[in-house]
């Protein structure tokens, strides 16, 4: 009977293996290094909780921490669900992987700062803007350049097109081109309206820009010779 007894005390007393919990690492997870899936906006990611616990103070750390506070659904596959653009994801999971923030060409800034304010990441909220700063004064100070469009039009349809350009165009110059473009209506006359709007000083910009200006320039020395 007592052998009995000092077995139960064993396995339902304090000392038993099972009653204990692993020790957290100072990362704030119990298996460091351990692998999380990610579903965000139906794209999948696959990281481990080292990388989500970068910064302690962030959503994803409280992710891995299964905060009570913080409802998370898991779907069908165990992934966590988050309802975000998977495509400002990337940089973010990036910047928590190796510290540097680098966005492609075809990225904002902006989104990429709407996403670290999401996940409340301090140190990318911070790089994000001052990117912002540094582009904005590279913007300021750079010349202002400006690209052309050559518009077709009846006489009849110039007033309308006039009146409906939009997004920044304004309005150049008319051009009569009269009957050299005359495809059998002699009653009513042919116009070119060249129309302008500032642009961004990128590459493609500035090549775009010197390209029409070109043609800007041969078809006013053409319409001042008519």
């Amino acid at each position: 009977m007592a052998a009995s007894g000092s077995s139960e005390k064993k396995v339902n007393g304090s000392d038993s293996p099972k009653s204990q919990k692993p020790p957290l690492n100072r990362e704030g997870s119990s298996e460091k290094g351990k692998w999380v899936k990610l579903n965000v906006g139906g794209t999948y990611f696959l990281t481990t909780t080292t990388t989500l616990c970068r910064e302690p103070d962030s959503f994803l750390f409280r992710l891995c921490q299964e905060d009570p506070d913080l409802h998370s659904d898991k779907d069908e596959q165990g992934a966590y669900l988050i309802d975000r653009d998977p495509t400002y994801f990337g940089p973010v999971l990036n910047y928590l992987r190796h510290g540097k923030l680098v966005i492609n060409k075809d990225l904002a800034e902006e989104g990429v700062l709407e996403e670290a304010e999401f996940y409340n990441i301090r140190s990318l909220i911070k790089a994000c803007k001052d990117r912002i700063r540094e582009r904005d004064v590279r913007r300021s100070q750079a010349p202002v350049k400006y690209v052309y469009r050559v518009l077709q039009c009846h006489e009849d349809e110039l007033t309308q097109m006039v009146s409906t350009m939009s997004d920044g165009w304004k309005f150049e110059q008319l051009i009569n081109i009269g009957s050299s473009y005359n495809y059998g209506n002699e009653d009513q006359a042919e116009f070119l309206c060249v129309v302008s709007r500032e642009y961004d000083n990128t590459l493609n910009g500035v090549v775009e820009t010197q390209t029409d200006t070109e043609k800007v320039k041969e078809l006013r020395e053409r319409g001042s010779r008519m």
